[in-house]
């Protein structure tokens, strides 16, 4: 083709050189005749000469021309009848007007032509009716990625089953890194003989090495209580399907042998980086022990943590070490504060009053002044005897504030201690954690997702019976001596009080001795018992909730209230704890209206079902054995049919997830 063109090119140059030499021949003719026609009859021969080579290339150059347009036309027709890509024309009534023969091989048809173009799927009438022109749709089992030109009323079909495939593998692949930690191992073998210890620590061993081997896991003893696991996403996935049996295997071993030593699991994901992988899966593991221990948290770069396990009850610590070092520790950010402000949940319960007015006579105990948030439109009728007897103490209820004077009062230096939950979105007073730099946080709840920011210090005990339990034990490690008259250490103990359900749940020998040491010191249990009874209203309505229970084969109760009736959260409660008192109920559910267009769900449990795990699938939480959730904008139904297919998906599972 090159060839061509320079002749092209060599022939119009010619032709002016043709143009030139006659203007130079004329010259030359003035002067000399002969020599004028002699150079014509040159010219003359050469401009023919010119014009054969430019025939000559207009006949190579067609020829070539028609060659190429025969060649990319048989292209075409190859591309349209034999490349691996499936090809439709439609008409307006969307059926097929045209198809390659890919699209009808795919289909397994003889002709498409005159069907509808839903006759390879339903879903090509949605994108052709739609405003996307791309879209992923399955044929025989083969993924596809459709693309359409609506104007012309043509669709193509790309086979990406490779491509899909390089992305699972690609996905699959990706590392993983896990914390595994021996919970309990060190308090449990301590005062074991060397021999016997050696047995229980070859015994856990033996099952984890097992457990690594088989599913091709990287597994690496840190500690004398921690592993390292290194594996990929597709190993994670099979751990989450079968719900990290590793854990019922250790947990049953251990029992067998009256040694409660049960495994906690930290894992990250989600990221590339190796560093950050680890930071996830310490972080993990924090949280999983914050929690109680006995259960696997799995935390991505982004993406909600997902949890497993946590079927057993947290194992009572045995030493009062840490409470005493917390005690000092609280005492050293008082003394270095100006003033402290306390506050709980919003709806608080006596759990919360209770460890709140702890915190005040510890600060009190250092000399410094205190103050306990409280929101006077969100007083309920669970606490409502015990608030008319703070009012009765004009000295106590003067540290009451409401949440505009606590925002008023806080200053860089005030020291704010919250109690009996962890979570920024539960507070009073959201904008107190904003405005105060120095946050302690002191709960008994299994920690979540949702946790305070950059407190300098947190004391979660999720095997305490109550937040005030904990501050109970703080109070007698004070230095000073902390001096509470009555009303002060019966509120402390109806907090435990009611967070125990008489001593009957999730109650250790630190749970009396704490009773003890605020019956020692002036509590009064008929003032208890006064804060504690109810009228005969409440006591209606909670019976007509435990009256329409229905209870499944599971053990587990669920009780509905009506959609014309709104119930106070405590009666919720209360009817899920009475629930739990009937024959072959194992956890109870009590769903009712607590306003207009809030559904709130109550849950108990005896310990053999995680109600925590459920609620937090509901955007809620609590404690293993006590959890609640609150949704807007559902009808009692609704909620129902969501707790419902949820416990369907734990039992079906085995174990929590």
């Amino acid at each position: 083709m090159p060839d061509f063109f320079n002749k092209r090119w060599h022939g119009s140059h010619v032709v002016a050189l043709f143009i030139l030499a006659i203007i130079f021949v004329a010259i030359i003719a003035y002067h000399n005749w002969i020599i004028a026609v002699i150079g014509l009859a040159f010219l003359v021969l050469l401009f023919t000469f010119a014009l054969k080579s430019e025939a000559y290339f207009r006949e190579e150059l067609g020829d070539y021309i028609s060659t190429l347009s025969y060649r990319v036309r048989k292209v075409g027709e190859e591309a349209l009848l034999e490349m691996p890509i499936g090809i439709i024309l439609y008409d307006e009534d969307f059926n097929i007007e045209w198809a390659n023969p890919y699209m009808t091989e795919l289909i397994g048809e003889e002709s498409l032509i005159g069907h509808n173009v839903d006759v390879v799927t339903s879903e090509i009438n949605t994108l052709i009716k739609g405003t996307e022109s791309y879209s992923q749709i399955k044929i025989q089992k083969q993924n596809f990625r459709i693309h359409l030109k609506r104007e012309e009323r043509l669709l193509y079909f790309f086979d990406i089953n490779e491509q899909i495939n390089i992305e699972k593998l690609f996905a699959e692949e990706q590392p993983v890194i896990a914390t595994i930690f021996l919970d309990n191992f060190e308090d449990v073998t301590q005062g074991m003989e060397d021999q016997a210890r050696i047995n229980i620590n070859s015994v856990v061993t033996s099952l984890l090495k097992n457990w690594a081997t088989e599913h091709n896991v990287f597994l690496k003893r840190v500690s004398s209580e921690r592993f390292l696991a290194v594996f990929n996403q597709k190993t994670l996935s099979a751990f989450e399907a079968n719900k990290f049996s590793i854990l019922d295997e250790v947990r049953e071993t251990t029992h067998k042998k009256n040694v409660p030593i049960t495994l906690s699991i930290g894992v990250g994901t989600g990221v590339r980086s190796y560093p950050e992988l680890g930071n996830l899966a310490q972080s993990s593991l924090d949280l999983a022990l914050g929690r109680g221990g006995d259960q696997v948290a799995i935390k991505s770069y982004q993406g909600k943590v997902n949890f497993f396990g946590g079927k057993t009850n947290p194992v009572e610590k045995r030493t009062k070490v840490r409470a005493r070092v917390i005690s000092h520790a609280i005492r050293e950010l008082i003394l270095q504060s100006d003033k402290v402000i306390v506050m709980g949940h919003i709806h608080p319960d006596m759990d919360a009053i209770g460890a709140a007015i702890g915190i005040l006579k510890v600060a009190e105990a250092n000399e410094k002044e205190a103050y306990i948030v409280l929101d006077d439109e969100d007083i309920h009728v669970g606490i409502k005897k015990l608030i008319d007897e703070l009012k009765k103490d004009k000295k106590l209820w003067a540290h009451f504030i409401t949440k505009d004077e606590a925002y008023e009062e806080s200053t860089e230096d005030t020291l704010l201690v919250v109690v009996d939950t962890h979570k920024p979105s539960m507070v009073i007073e959201p904008r107190l954690l904003k405005e105060i730099d120095h946050v302690v946080v002191i709960d008994h709840h299994r920690r979540g997702e949702e946790f305070i920011k950059d407190p300098v210090l947190v004391y979660m005990e999720p095997y305490a019976s109550s937040t005030a339990e904990l501050i109970t034990e703080l109070l007698e490690y004070q230095p000073n001596g902390v001096k509470m008259n009555m009303l002060e250490s019966s509120a402390l103990l109806a907090g435990i009080i009611v967070d125990t359900k008489n001593f009957t749940l999730r109650t250790g020998a630190r749970t009396f001795d704490a009773a003890s040491y605020l019956r020692a010191g002036n509590a009064d249990t008929a003032l208890v018992q006064k804060f504690l009874s109810e009228d005969q209203t409440q006591y209606v309505q909670r019976s007509k909730l435990v009256e329409r229970a229905t209870i499944h084969n599971n053990g587990v109760a669920i009780a509905k209230g009506l959609e014309s009736e709104v119930y106070n959260k405590v009666i919720l409660a209360q009817a899920a704890d009475t629930l739990l008192t009937l024959s072959g109920v194992s956890a109870s559910f009590v769903i009712s209206k607590t306003k207009e267009n809030s559904v709130s769900i109550s849950a108990r449990s005896l310990g053999e079902i995680n109600v925590q795990v459920i609620m937090e699938k509901m955007n809620g939480g609590g404690h293993l054995t006590n959890a609640a959730t609150q949704l807007e904008e559902v009808s009692i139904d609704g909620a129902t049919e969501q707790l419902l297919t949820i416990i369907e998906e734990f039992f079906e599972g085995g174990e929590e997830s």
